[in-house]
This record gives C-alpha cells, structure tokens and sequence, in this order.
C-alpha cells in the first residue's frame, strides 16, 4: 500500500442495524486500513460494538456515536478526513450532510439512493469525493458484490464501445453460497447473518429487459421463474432476476442492448422450496396468536395450515392443497425438506409473533457454517456482442471465489478489500473526481481493477467463447 496514506485519519461509522453484518463487512476493511498506518476511529452506536470492533488491530479507537446527532457527527468529523459510512442505506445522506458541512470524504458500500443523489450539486460546491458502490450494501445483503461487478461490466462495454461495437445483451448473476462440499441441507445455502434479509429480499418484485420489452415479475412469482443457468460444468446452479435491472441500461451507457438482467444464482432445489414457503405462508409477518408460545411444530403448521389434526398425514395433505408440485418426486424432496426443518415433529418453534421469524429462528439454528467450512461467490457477466463490422461474439467475465476457513469469507474479502482500496485511492488522491459517484467509467473503475488484481489476486476471468 501507499505510504502516502500512512498517518491520515479517517472515520468508519457502523450502524448497529447492520451489527448481525460486522464481522463480514468491516474486519478486511480494517485490517487493511490498518496496515497501510491510517489511523481508523471506529464508531458505533454503543461503545462496546466498536471496541470489539477494534479488538487486536493497531492504528485503532474505538468511540460511540448517534449519526442523528449532528453536532456529534460533526465533532468527529473535523477531526478525520474521510468518513466510511457502513450503515443502512436510508442514513447514508445524513452522513453525507455531515461530510458536505465540514468539507469531508466519503466512501459507502450501498446503491446511490435518490436522497444521496439530491446532494450532488452541494457535494460538488464542497469540493469532496463520496465514493459508492465499492462492496455490499450492509442491509441488501443478497445484492451484488457490487464493486467488483461494476468494474468488468463498465470495462468490457467501453471496449466494445470503443471499437465502434454494441453490446446487445447482458447477462449478470451472483450468488454468495456455501461451498458446494458445504451446501448440506434441503436449501442448499446456509447463514453468516440473520436468515431474515434473505428471505424478505425474496418477497421483491423483479423488472428486466428482454427482447427490448421490460418484463416485471411480482415477488411471489419469482421463484417460478428461474431457471438452470450454466457457468461451469461442476455446479448445478439456478437463476432468477434480482430487483430493478432496467436502470442499467442507462448507468453502463449502453442504451443499445435488447437485453439486460442482473440476478442471483442459487443451487438447483431452492427456488421450489422457497416456492413452497411462499405458498404455505412462511414468508408473511402477520402477527399470529399460537406464535406468541413456545408450541409443538406440528401443532404451530396444523393452526398455520386449517389442517385438520397434526398427525404428518393431515399436515401433507393440507400441504398439497396449498401448493403445487411438478412431480411426485420434488414432491417427495420438498416434504422431506419440511422434515428436515422440524415442522412435522414434536420440537418446540421459538415464538416469534409470526410466521416469517419464528421460520428464521428455526433456520438459523439449523443452516450455520460448521467448523472447517467455507462459502463461496460465484459472479459472471455475460455480454452478447455486435462488432463494427457486423460479426457477433460472447463474452464472459467470471470470477469464482472461495473463503477461507481460517481467515476471511468469500463474502467478507470481496467486500471489505474493495472498499479499503477506494478509501485508499481518495486518500492519495487517484481517486480525485468530485461529487456523489459510483464506479461507473474507466476513470474510476481501471485504477480499482488495477490494485485489486496486482495486489490481491481479485479479478475477473474474461473469455471470448
């Protein structure tokens, strides 16, 4: 790292909405920052988050801050000069306030919201940089891993570009996974954080571009639609389309593409098992009297479902009439899915109030990482692609990711080293473009490719197929 940015003080803010998230999100980033000698202020709403935080690692302090308390905010503020904002999305432009009025930088992980959006303009007038998409939105936690996806989709469009061609398609799906040794249970997925976000990430509503028209698919449909999508022989994945694509056509300039996707990738099994929930009325937060106690599973289906008794029996047919099945063979493995998560048996649901979170309490007791396992990003772009002289190509840009079992996840490397690398290029000044960005062009996105790839390996794999 550039020494350069040794001594340089900088303030990283983390929400404690985001606290199930800390250990994946912020420990890379630190450590790095570390390294390079920047002196890091960690700061969360109770102290004792962010010492533990900064548990072990030089060149740290930890403090305890409310960001709705500007004059605390900007305290601090004075006393840095960049602020990393690792929060839920919806309180980025109270930190950015906070930057504007004492001239700071700033570097977020999240999608540039329209409240961030509308401080261009004084963003600008202040001089400062505030830097987003670089890593993972701490509450959209099934989103890209944005930054890395960015980087080789803006590459390969302004090559094509460039050469006077037109991308006529994009394809982009990622999955953060469990190894495929480590996807041992009916989902084939399992948690480092609260199941919740994933499955209320499932509940959204998905709009894309195909054929030129905007196609839109309302959240309880969705995981009828995906579909096997290859990537490699040696993994069995499946793909659904993944919230609002169509601005993209706009954000990557190519307003010449017919067709343009970004989703998530999942093993084959999970959507007809999500699926399946969805109908049975897991996914629902309706407050529900009988989960307000500690009952029998069995019990807690036979009064979610109108069944008749909680013999298995009862609770299948009662099952059947509410969702379908393409077979009696996934009918078979989804039942013995339902099995496998407790709901026929005489095991006690933790009450959550309603359906959705006494499902997750259940689910996280039972789809932890294990000692000794790992996860795994899978990410690929896939560009179909006109020449200028009239002749057609595909392109993949892939990148396939392991973590490390005794050091940082898949998940965590990927996105706290990005962020720590922006935060590095603001600091020395390679990143100097002011306003509210995102790693949208070559000015941005080559210096990150650069520093990613020669520095930790991090890159995308291209190929002319």
């Amino acid at each position: 790292m550039s020494s350069s940015i040794e001594g340089r003080k900088v303030l990283l803010y983390v929400s404690p909405a985001a606290s199930s998230l800390l250990p994946l999100l912020t420990k890379p980033t630190i450590d790095e920052l570390s390294k390079a000698g920047v002196l890091l202020t960690v700061a969360c709403r109770t102290l004792e988050s962010a010492q533990q935080l900064c548990k072990g690692i030089k060149n740290t302090n930890a403090i305890s801050l409310d960001v709705n308390d500007s004059a605390a905010l900007d305290a601090e503020l004075a006393k840095v000069e960049l602020v990393i904002s690792l929060i839920p999305y919806i309180h980025h432009a109270t930190v950015i306030k906070g930057a504007i009025r004492t001239k700071k930088n700033v570097v977020t992980t999240s999608y540039v919201s329209p409240a961030m959006m509308e401080l261009q303009e004084d963003a600008k007038k202040a001089g400062i940089t505030v830097m987003n998409e670089i890593g993972l939105d701490p509450i959209l936690i099934l989103t890209y891993v944005q930054g890395i996806d960015h980087l080789y989709a803006v590459k390969t469009i302004s090559e094509v570009h460039e050469a006077g061609g037109k991308v006529t398609s994009f394809l982009s799906y990622c999955g953060g996974l469990p190894a495929p040794e480590c996807s041992d249970n009916p989902l084939g997925y399992k948690f480092s954080w609260s199941s919740r976000g994933m499955l209320l990430a499932l509940r959204n509503d998905a709009k894309y571009y195909e054929d030129g028209k905007i196609v839109s698919i309302p959240g309880p449909e969705l995981m009828g639609t995906a579909k096997p999508y290859f990537i490699y022989p040696g993994f069995a994945f499946v793909a659904y389309a993944n919230r609002d694509s169509t601005p993209y056509k706009e954000r990557y300039q190519m307003p010449e593409a017919q067709t343009i996707v970004r989703g998530t990738l999942r093993f084959q099994g999970f959507p007809q098992m999500i699926r399946t929930l969805v109908d049975l009325g897991f996914l629902k937060e309706d407050e529900k009297e009988f989960m307000k106690t500690p009952i029998p599973w069995k019990e807690a289906m036979k009064q979610l479902l109108g069944a008749t008794s909680s013999d298995e029996k009862d609770l299948q047919w009662a099952i059947s009439s509410k969702t379908k099945f393409a077979d009696n063979e996934e009918k078979d493995r989804i039942m013995a899915a339902l099995r496998w998560i407790g709901v026929f048996s005489d095991e006690k649901i933790t009450p959550r109030n309603n359906p959705l979170d006494t499902l997750c309490a259940t689910l996280e007791q039972k789809m932890q990482y294990g000692p000794g396992e790992r996860d795994m990003v899978m990410l690929q772009h896939r560009f179909e692609i006109e020449n200028k002289d009239g002749s057609k190509e595909t392109r993949t840009s892939t990148l396939c990711d392991y973590g490390d079992p005794n050091g940082y996840s898949a998940m965590a490397k990927l996105v706290g080293i990005p962020c720590a690398v922006a935060v590095r290029q603001v600091l020395d000044g390679t990143l100097s473009e002011k306003g509210i960005l995102a790693p949208m062009n070559m000015k941005i996105c080559g210096p990150l490719i650069k520093a990613l790839k020669e520095e930790y390996g991090i890159e995308m794999i291209e190929k002319t197929l």
